[in-house]
């Protein structure tokens, strides 16, 4: 088989299009023809080395696509159905026995190695490896490989190129407000990053009922985004001291708080932000070994401070909860994509830096 796909072969450089051989299917994988997939920060703070994934390597780790052929002994998903892929996890250590695999003991392994369990590559150019199996599909292509586990079939009655960030950014943020905070009604939320990820907390915060909705971000087209999807009130930082703004709507403090952005001294304001009982989520993706200072009388009395990866979700069972409520017209999640040919992925990926869009998707 032969695909093309969008190759990073060194640490911060460009997104290369070209033809590669793929080897053919094993029994237990998927082939997806991609209809379109989402970039993610994850995506680029690995082309960057922040996480050692080996070069050259194919990135994309939010497909959506079109079965073309299953190998011998996967029964989820047959040809033609439409998929959306997500994270890997081994199905075998104790917190996939627990149905939590976003805790997965093999997490790293399963999705950052650049192969497959094996240490085999599934793409070649001219007899040499290129790196791939990113999130177990490398999703950067016309055609990806992903394994029954992480293939998630979906409805055929939404377009499926929309559906792509549902696999990691959209669900992380949704997943980290209904699967992990799991805040009552009436409850009072600060979300500190308003991009793809702090916006589908956002909308996820709306749905479950939260009344006091608070959206911080730096850049005032964000904040208008997070108000006309269920925001009730907005901060910019720039603007004064954030913690006193937040005090001025809930005085108290609020009963959680969500980190988006990875920055140690945003995580103190969210924690900050907490009434005495506030449970604080952490999603936002920071360098190895990066260190935060919190003021240990804060936690001691009361406060929870809590680590969430892909929105503690249980893939086949929340992304397609996410797809009815956006067919409900409840979460419009498609309201932060930009569409991009997969040829002008570098420029995807520089209008998503410099924050003129929110979730790029690009097409083969």
């Amino acid at each position: 088989m032969k695909t093309r796909a969008a190759i990073v072969h060194e640490q911060n450089g460009p997104f290369l299009l070209d033809e590669l051989d793929m080897d053919e299917l094993r029994d237990d994988e998927v082939l997806v023809r991609i209809a379109g997939t989402g970039i993610c920060h994850t995506d680029l703070i690995c082309r960057d080395q922040v996480y050692p994934v080996p070069l050259p390597c194919i990135f994309g780790h939010e497909g959506a696509g079109i079965v073309e052929k299953t190998g011998s002994s996967v029964t989820k998903v047959a040809a033609g159905d439409h998929v959306v892929l997500s994270f890997q996890s081994c199905g075998s250590c104790a917190g996939c026995l627990r149905g939590e695999p976003a805790h997965c003991l093999n997490i790293f392994q399963s999705n950052f190695s650049g192969s497959r369990a094996d240490g085999t590559t599934i793409c070649h150019k001219e007899g040499r490896p290129i790196h791939g199996s990113f999130f177990n599909q490398s999703s950067f292509a016309e055609l990806a490989v992903a394994s029954e586990r992480n293939t998630v079939k979906v409805t055929t009655d939404v377009a499926i190129e929309i559906l792509g960030p549902l696999g990691c950014g959209i669900q992380t943020g949704a997943g980290a407000v209904i699967n992990s905070l799991k805040p009552a009604a009436g409850s009072s939320i600060a979300i500190f990053g308003c991009g793809s990820v702090g916006l589908a907390a956002v909308m996820a915060a709306r749905v479950v009922g939260c009344s006091t909705i608070i959206a911080i971000d730096l850049l005032p087209q964000r904040l208008e985004m997070a108000m006309e999807l269920g925001a009730t009130h907005t901060i910019d930082p720039q603007q004064g001291d954030v913690i006193d703004h937040i005090h001025s709507i809930s005085e108290h403090g609020v009963d959680y708080s969500l980190e988006c952005s990875g920055l140690p001294s945003v995580l103190r304001q969210a924690v900050d932000a907490l009434n005495n009982t506030g449970v604080c989520g952490v999603v936002g993706a920071a360098p190895p070994e990066t260190e935060c200072t919190l003021d240990m009388n804060s936690i001691m009395f009361g406060r929870t401070v809590t680590g969430i990866i892909e929105g503690d979700s249980v893939p086949d069972i929340f992304i397609p909860q996410l797809i009815e409520l956006y067919r409900q017209g409840r979460f419009p999640f498609d309201r932060l994509i930009t569409f991009y040919d997969l040829a002008d992925i570098d420029r995807a990926v520089q209008d998503m830096e410099q924050g003129k869009v929110l979730k790029p998707v690009v097409r083969p």
